[in-house]
């Protein structure tokens, strides 16, 4: 058996993407799976809202905000504009969403989780 070292980890390229026809919004997008930073980032923000408070009614918008990059890898929207993502097209969104979750690993079992806690 042979062990990675820490720098083969880290210079491993493991983040997977996928494009998604999204006719809502006249085009496609490019997702990719969302990093564990961001995970515990949106984890932290289910459980608490940044205020002590559960903000579970901007899951989706958080998820597909985080992992909707351009053609450079970088994310198209800030986490200012998370929020704005929830007045979109909820078909549009969950068509993005399901691509983000499946290529995140997130699971119904980790969904279901989330909106109990």
């Amino acid at each position: 058996m042979v062990y990675l070292t820490a720098e083969e980890i880290l210079a491993r390229d493991d983040l997977q993407t996928e494009d998604v026809a999204v006719p809502e919004w006249g085009g496609t997008v490019r997702v990719r799976t969302m990093t564990a930073g961001e995970r515990d980032r949106f984890e932290e923000r289910m459980w608490s809202g940044g205020n002590g408070e559960a903000d579970k009614g901007i899951m989706r918008a958080f998820y597909v905000g985080s992992c909707t990059i351009d053609e450079d890898g970088k994310r198209l929207f800030t986490d200012e504009q998370m929020t704005a993502l929830t007045k979109k097209s909820a078909s549009a969104m969950d068509r993005v969403f399901d691509v983000v979750r499946k290529l995140s690993g997130l699971t119904a079992a980790d969904m279901e989780e989330l909106e109990k806690n």
